[in-house]
């Protein structure tokens, strides 16, 4: 499954990816993570730093998947907002959840800073206009219920975001405590730091089938067989040995990148910022002082083939972006389309193959994946350290699914 196509941003920003190791094929691994990406990453990240010995797989090159197309806002606040998701699944389960992920981006703060290349990650605020007036009532009980349970949140009338921003909308919620990443060199920088540490890394290898047996787990490659304790499927939006079972939906959308922009004053301390609406319009800045934004998906599991089709998708965006921006130049450098993960419950798909106990699976399914693959990476390190919690039951491989209910 191609995953992307179009002219990609991210890859332009690191000149000479990780080399992967030449190592020769253990007789046998702790865990072998299959899929290179940002759920692979750092899943391996964290299982090797608490001393296990890690193999990643992946049939592409690193970071070469999904993770090169995404666009780098990490957000504790989820698609589905927080006082929608205590309706879903309840108080207790949906509190707890949004604050793992304000938790998450956290950790990744963390990761970040222990890399040998620099991934760009910086702490921002996010700004959440009400697409309509319609929508106001929905952006102040989101913000009530924030504040109610000690999240961070400001709310903005119309004369507020108007005298914040160059634009005007009828309201805006703003959050604390997220942030940016370019997820290229973040994937890399991890990769090549478990690389000088001694972990297994194999591009171009495929994982065809799995044999579990009460010593651990046989998996058969394009190269030969591994073994391992525990395998980590973690293939992203990519096929997967569970589709058939999770409640999962593969979509599509797209983004752009501008030129540089040599003043982005006008833009309050550079914020990240998306809607109410859905789908939504999202839109970042880059260190190089471009604009990052993206949105209108699709109802299509393939990434569009046709390259007049990204491009008039990408001038639809910059039109958009342009409305909100009326004063700036926008210029579109690069454009793309890309496959995306969605689930029926807007939440992820993490832990332990229901019949199978030596495998396990991190599908960071939604809009934050990439916080999703740092809660995955913890909850499959303290399974695997005989410490499982169980107050994630919310996201776990056998939920049942509240829209289906």
């Amino acid at each position: 499954m191609k995953l992307h196509n179009g002219s990609l941003y991210w890859p332009t920003t690191l000149d000479t990816p990780v080399a992967t190791n030449t190592a020769k094929i253990a007789p046998h691994y702790d865990v072998i993570v299959v899929g290179g990406g940002m759920s692979g990453a750092l899943t391996a990240y964290t299982l090797a730093k608490e001393g296990m010995t890690v193999a990643v797989i992946d049939k592409r090159a690193m970071a070469h998947g999904s993770s090169s197309a995404n666009t780098g806002l990490l957000q504790y606040a989820n698609d589905i907002m927080l006082h929608e998701l205590i309706a879903q699944i309840g108080e207790q389960d949906a509190v707890n959840f949004y604050r793992e992920c304000q938790q998450a981006v956290q950790q990744l703060h963390d990761v970040a800073r222990t890399l040998p290349i620099d991934p760009h990650f910086i702490m921002r605020k996010s700004i959440c206009y009400a697409s309509d007036d319609s929508h106001v009532a929905k952006v102040q009980k989101e913000y009530e219920t924030l504040r109610q349970y000690g999240f961070a949140a400001d709310y903005w009338d119309a004369n507020d975001v108007a005298k914040h921003m160059p634009f005007t909308k009828p309201a805006a919620l703003v959050t604390y405590g997220d942030a940016e990443v370019n997820p290229y060199r973040f994937v890399h920088g991890i990769f090549y730091k478990l690389a000088q540490e001694g972990v297994h890394l194999f591009e171009g290898v495929e994982a065809l089938q799995t044999e579990s047996s009460s010593q651990g787990v046989e998996l058969t490659t394009s190269i030969g067989s591994f073994y391992a304790s525990s395998v980590v499927y973690a293939t992203g939006y990519d096929s997967n040995p569970m589709q058939s079972y999770v409640g999962s939906d593969i979509n599509r959308s797209y983004a752009i990148a501008t030129a540089p922009i040599a003043d982005l004053s006008q833009w309050e301390d550079r914020a990240m910022i998306w809607e109410t609406k859905r789908p939504y319009f999202y839109m970042r800045t880059t260190v190089d002082h471009r604009i990052i934004a993206g949105g209108l998906d699709e109802d299509s599991p393939e990434a569009p083939h046709d390259e007049a089709w990204i491009a008039d998708r990408g001038k639809r965006i910059v039109e958009e972006l342009q409305r909100l921006f009326p004063s700036l130049s926008l210029t579109i450098d690069y454009a793309w389309g890309a496959s995306f993960g969605e689930s029926v419950d807007n939440l992820p798909f993490i832990g332990r193959h229901p019949d199978k106990p030596h495998l396990y699976y991190l599908f960071g399914y939604g809009g934050n994946g990439t916080v999703y693959s740092m809660i995955g990476a913890t909850l499959l390190r303290d399974e695997l350290l005989g410490q499982p919690r169980h107050d994630l039951a919310c996201i776990d491989l056998n939920r049942n699914y509240a829209k289906h209910s």
